[in-house]
């Protein structure tokens, strides 16, 4: 088990999928967990309730993270609630399937609000809060380091961006003793894509293990890049995709 005992952490879109395997994981390991959501205030409280009986505290906050006022406010207020904030985990984001030739501007808006610039705001936002040992982690995808199909390029890019924003920051942040890192997940047994969906096949056969990760799985690694153990790690990417990249 790894001690984050004391920590205090904000996952963003906390209520389901990766976002709220991050969440328990963290309370597992010792952490108070705020998060945010935007929809299914129901997940949401299954997730507090889940940290609450690891018997740490739980906040869930409603923001929409295409909005750059809500993501202040979800700041403002997960650092009144737990007292401060020790970790940043940006996993919120939407997927995108369809040609570049078909995507029309308003998808290309959302998706780039969502999985680009609220990364940016949130880091910005909770910089303040951060000391020596803070910890900022992105949610990225194998899709930003090579695109073997048609059809994921614009969500493959906005992952791409998170690369070098993770790159940047920790530049940024480094003389503060702060790292900024990002985990690229692979194909990951969620509700928007599961191991038993009618793609699934092909992606297993593009993995070196033959198999769809799970969710705890990438939290594992989001929790170890929190972790004191981590230390020596910025301004980097692991990946969490079953070797798919290998």
């Amino acid at each position: 088990m790894i001690d984050l005992n004391g920590k205090l952490a904000l996952v963003t879109g906390g209520s389901r999928g990766i976002g709220a395997a991050i969440a328990t994981t963290l309370a597992e390991n010792g952490a108070d967990v705020a998060f945010t959501y935007r929809n299914a205030p129901e997940k949401a409280l299954s997730v507090v309730k889940q940290i609450e009986s690891l018997g740490r505290r739980a906040f869930a906050i409603r923001a929409d993270s295409t909005d750059p006022e809500a993501i202040v406010r979800a700041v403002k207020e997960a650092g009144a609630s737990l007292g401060g904030i020790d970790i940043l985990v940006n996993s919120a984001a939407i997927g995108h399937s369809g040609m570049i030739a078909d995507l029309e501007l308003k998808e290309y808006q959302v998706l780039m609000d969502t999985n680009v610039r609220a990364p940016v705001l949130f880091s910005k936002a909770v910089i303040p809060y951060l000391k020596e040992g803070g910890r900022i982690v992105s949610i990225g995808s194998g899709l930003a380091e090579r695109v073997p199909f048609p059809g994921v390029t614009a969500y493959a890019m906005t992952k791409s961006a998170l690369v070098s924003f993770t790159r940047g920051l920790s530049r940024e942040l480094g003389p503060k003793g702060i790292t900024v890192n990002c985990v690229h997940p692979g194909a990951t047994d969620t509700d928007s894509n599961p191991a038993n969906g009618p793609a699934a096949d092909f992606q297993k056969a593009l993995t070196a293990l033959g198999r769809f990760g799970e969710p705890k799985e990438v939290a594992n690694a989001v929790v170890f890049l929190a972790s004191p153990a981590a230390s020596l790690i910025t301004g980097a990417t692991l990946l969490a995709d079953a070797g798919a990249l290998a």
